[in-house]
């Protein structure tokens, strides 16, 4: 058997028996991990008030050789997205965070770079407004898993974007220029256009002061919503609550 301890966001948990839980958690230095957490309901001293998705505590576990679940003995609160108010939107933006890591990434693979957007978007999800970290995390989890276009030329003829001219569908990967637009295609408009390039220079924390309604880069949240539901090859449950709001 070998103990470990990481920093963890809690993704979901579901029950097994009378009082115990297993608990999906991606760790910053293992990746993502299931575990079993022995009579969670019932002791608040080793779990309580840090199962909530998206709650980032130190896990202590438990990994035995050719086990599918290690053994969660313990979760140290470090923050919660409880310690503020939260609202619906804000609920489903959490949840949403939460159901994208756990489809896309394997278990047990460590992946820093994931973890660290994860940290930085729930910082500002409880003070902005939660379209902004939402948009800002969905366009780079399409990126750091590969699955995002070159946002300034067309995918097929290389021609290069004058800003709104940029289109995408909902079938097909890439970017498109006004000749090679695609059947029913949307064009990502101008200033969205221009705003993504932004998105991928610059920290999230920029974007904070900014005027950020939900009607703001609609159409870049409804594009990446695209292509990770493409290449998961299965509907968000949380991007379709999303969209009811």
């Amino acid at each position: 058997m070998t103990l470990h301890a990481s920093d963890a966001l809690i993704l979901r948990t579901w029950p097994v028996h009378e009082a115990d839980l297993i608990v999906s958690f991606f760790t910053r230095d293992y990746g993502k991990v299931t575990g079993v957490a022995k009579a969670a309901l019932k002791s608040r001293k080793r779990f309580g008030g840090a199962l909530e998705p998206m709650t980032c505590a130190r896990a202590f576990f438990a990994e035995r050789p050719r086990q599918e679940f290690v053994r969660l003995d313990q979760l140290e609160l470090l923050r919660s997205p409880l310690a503020t108010p939260i609202d619906y939107p804000r609920a489903a933006v959490l949840s949403f965070y939460a159901e994208v890591v756990e489809e896309a990434l394997p278990d047990h693979d460590p992946h820093e770079t994931v973890f660290r957007l994860l940290i930085a978007v729930l910082e500002q999800t409880t003070v902005a407004q939660p379209w902004m970290p939402l948009t800002y995390f969905s366009l780079w989890m399409t990126r750091l898993m590969g699955w995002l276009p070159d946002l300034t030329c067309c995918t097929l003829c290389g021609e290069r974007f004058a800003p709104g001219e940029a289109s995408f569908h909902p079938q097909s990967d890439g970017l498109f220029c006004p000749l090679h637009r695609q059947g029913a295609g949307t064009l990502l408009s101008a200033d969205t256009w221009l705003l993504a390039q932004r998105i991928l220079r610059e920290p999230v924390s920029a974007f904070t002061a900014e005027p950020w309604p939900k009607r703001r880069a609609h159409d870049l949240r409804r594009f990446t919503q695209q292509s990770l539901e493409r290449h998961l090859e299965r509907r968000l449950r949380s991007a379709e609550a999303l969209n009811r709001i």
